[in-house]
């Protein structure tokens, strides 16, 4: 009898049951979803296991596996593996680093902190494409503001072909990105630090803690949710990066990455399937790294969480 009480309860005006209801106004979302992101996921696997002609537009065969054997087995690809997670270790550890000082510096109160707010983010208002552009200009040999500066002050570098280098131009591509992101980086470690209270600082100034205890006791502990939100956002699209080497130097001198040889292989080799493949496997790569941070780290920041 309670049973029935509690079923009709839960009835709505409409008669749909609560369950039925969120399952009726969540549905829209997920047509959405599966229309925007299931759907070209699906039709680029479907791709990747095809060969297509070159010379007959829609011409296909049945391939299996034969694209991603291909694929995983040429020096391209591990080359263009290589520079990713080479390209995304070094830029999102130096953007970590001038996320978390750039945050501190903008989350003190004094005079002109509004101004310098918005000139930090400034870089991060611009499109990785231009920011791209932008650099490729600083740095060209001949014109460009780098080897001026350098020349101009007597220091070594001058003469250097920063784009027509490898290791060089690897470097230029880190300092773009770094330039572009950090801003980034600073302002989800901001909204960290706006939260912690105040008065633990108050009180562990009574005590005695130096400005380098209370960061390291007080900041550091409760920044690390905010720090690992911030890492698993840059860090998944650091991976996945591809308007900054077509900009800089179209892949070439060790700065190709795997979205940008996919993309090469896709359109300017006309190899349908084999790009196809390519992109599954980036997709794949960056899901693998999104469960390992999920993983390992997810379970740290809800422990955080439950602690504060």
């Amino acid at each position: 009898m309670e049973a029935a009480t509690v079923a009709r309860s839960r009835k709505r005006g409409s008669g749909l049951s609560e369950r039925r209801l969120a399952a009726a106004m969540v549905s829209p979302s997920l047509i959405v979803i599966a229309l925007v992101a299931a759907y070209p996921i699906g039709y680029a696997i479907w791709l990747s296991l095809h060969e297509y002609s070159v010379r007959v537009p829609g011409l296909s065969r049945w391939s299996g596996l034969k694209n991603y054997d291909t694929a995983l087995s040429s020096t391209e690809f591990w080359e263009a593996f290589r520079n990713t997670f080479l390209f995304t270790g070094i830029s999102v550890a130096i953007e970590l680093v001038l996320g978390v000082a750039f945050a501190l510096a903008m989350h003190r109160a004094f005079k002109g902190r509004a101004v310098l707010r918005a000139t930090v983010l400034v870089p991060w208002a611009v499109l990785t494409f231009g920011s791209g552009l932008l650099w490729r200009s600083i740095f060209e040999p001949d014109l460009g503001f780098a080897n001026s500066m350098l020349s101009a002050l007597g220091l070594p570098g001058g003469e250097v072909v920063w784009l027509g280098q490898q290791g060089y131009a690897m470097a230029v591509m880190i300092f773009a990105d770094v330039w572009k992101t950090a801003p980034f980086m600073a302002l989800l470690i901001l909204a960290g630090l706006q939260v912690i209270p105040d008065e633990l600082y108050d009180a562990a100034k009574v005590d005695g803690a130096s400005a380098w205890q209370r960061f390291i006791r007080i900041t550091l502990p409760l920044l690390r949710p905010a720090i690992l939100v911030a890492l698993l956002f840059r860090t998944l699209d650091a991976l996945r990066v591809f308007d900054l080497p077509f900009a800089l130097t179209r892949g070439a001198n060790g700065t190709n990455t795997l979205s940008l040889y996919a993309y090469e292989e896709l359109t300017a080799n006309r190899l349908v399937g084999l790009g196809s493949a390519l992109s599954v496997l980036t997709f794949l790569i960056v899901m693998v790294v999104s469960f390992m941070y999920i993983r390992f780290v997810g379970g740290n920041i809800r422990g955080l969480a439950d602690e504060r």
